[in-house]
Formats: C-alpha cells, structure tokens, sequence
C-alpha cells in the first residue's frame, strides 16, 4: 500500500457512464481496505456536463480545484461551483453539473469507499 501518491504520475481516463469526463483513481478500498473513502480527480471540460444521478451506497465530497460550473442538488436547488468550494451531497442525494464555463477539475471523496 502506498503511503504517498504522486497524482501526476496517474492516468486519466474515461469516466466509466459520462462521456467527455475524465477521472484519475487515486484510492480505492481494493488498494486500500474497506475503511478507506474512494478519491477520484475528475476533470469535466467546458461545455460538458455529467447528469442527474444519485449515489445509494456512499456521500459524495466534492471539493473544487479549478473552473466554474453549475450544480444541481435536489433539496437545495441550483448553486455556482468555482474554485475552493466544498460540497457534500449526502447518500440517495440527486445532483448534476451543468453550464460548464471553464474546465472543471474536481476532487471527489466517496465515503464509505464505492471501488
């Protein structure tokens, strides 16, 4: 198990159900152990979006590194992402970005750990 990650050094990919968004695994519970959160870097380009859904299993933490967006929480409505924001959209939450205006990179914590 690594102790440090160099981030630079992970590939990015396509994301596995939204297409035109990449992400880098940088912890998972399979490396990990199941106490460990799932992180993701996730990079959603301008002009793309990732669509309503929720996650039944996990809260999913997303803390902005870069770009502006728009996002959709349901129970709190629409609410700007730019950079240095944290949300946390609790389990069975549906959220969305949308009305990407500038490349989004964003950290995603999943706890408990989803991979």
């Amino acid at each position: 198990m690594e102790i440090i990650i160099d981030t630079k050094k992970c590939s990015w990919g396509p994301h596995p159900t939204v297409k035109n968004v990449f992400i880098k695994t940088l912890v998972t519970k399979k490396e990990f152990g199941d106490e460990s959160p799932t992180i993701f870097l996730v990079k959603v380009p301008k002009g793309g979006f990732v669509p309503k859904h929720t996650h039944t299993g996990s809260e999913d933490i997303l803390y902005i590194l870069a770009g502006h967006a728009k996002m959709f929480v349901k129970g709190v409505g629409e609410l700007e992402l730019k950079e240095g924001m944290l949300v946390r959209v609790p389990r069975g939450t549906e959220h969305s970005i949308f009305d990407v205006s500038e490349d989004v990179l964003v950290y995603d914590i999943f706890a408990p750990a989803t991979i």
